[in-house]
């Protein structure tokens, strides 16, 4: 096991003990009594395994650790740290949250991503992961978007309407990157 799959399997296992210091908090904010140490305790998790991410990808460029089981469980890190935060913010009693269009962009996104994958997969009988800047912009917009509402910050809805829009150009990229791929699949047939 390479140190950047070490550092990717961490980032998973953070991912609980976030949830739960959110969960906890809202439930203090619900019952009128916040501890702020769950919301900085739930920031700090969220921030670790944000910077696990930039991490994992440059241990595995700089000490020439890339991997296919890397290339694969990378993204899917990021996806389950961004859909558990998401989602714990939009329907969590914080003093921010994400209003209901955003989980749902963000999930049917993925969906098609990744049923987009499947197809291609099948079809090709194989499939080359490549992330595009689209995708990345999107990630990151994603992850400052959570932030900022953590961080309880005015003007959170800037954040979340830039994540909103590259979370949509992200996608619309990888539908027309995989049409396109589909297309020329059809052509070799």
């Amino acid at each position: 096991m390479t140190l950047a799959n070490e550092i990717t399997i961490g980032r998973i296992l953070l991912i609980p003990v976030f949830v739960l210091f959110c969960v906890y908090y809202g439930q203090g904010v619900e019952a009128g009594n916040p501890q702020e140490w769950h919301r900085i305790a739930a920031i700090g998790v969220f921030v670790l395994a944000a910077v696990s991410d930039g991490l994992d990808g440059y241990f595995a460029r700089r000490l020439n650790q890339r991997s296919r089981f890397g290339a694969v469980l990378d993204p899917i890190a990021d996806k389950i740290l961004l859909l558990a935060a998401i989602l714990t913010l939009s329907f969590g009693s914080w003093k921010h949250a994400f209003p209901l269009w955003f989980p749902v962009l963000v999930i049917l996104r993925d969906t098609v991503i990744l049923t987009g994958c499947g197809v291609l997969y099948l079809l090709k009988h194989g499939l080359d992961v490549k992330p595009s800047w689209t995708g990345k912009a999107a990630t990151v917009t994603q992850m400052i978007a959570v932030t900022w509402i953590m961080l309880q910050l005015p003007h959170y809805l800037v954040s979340v309407y830039l994540a909103g829009i590259l979370t949509a150009l992200s996608g619309i990229d990888y539908l027309a990157r995989g049409s396109l791929i589909l297309r020329q699949q059809v052509q070799t047939n």
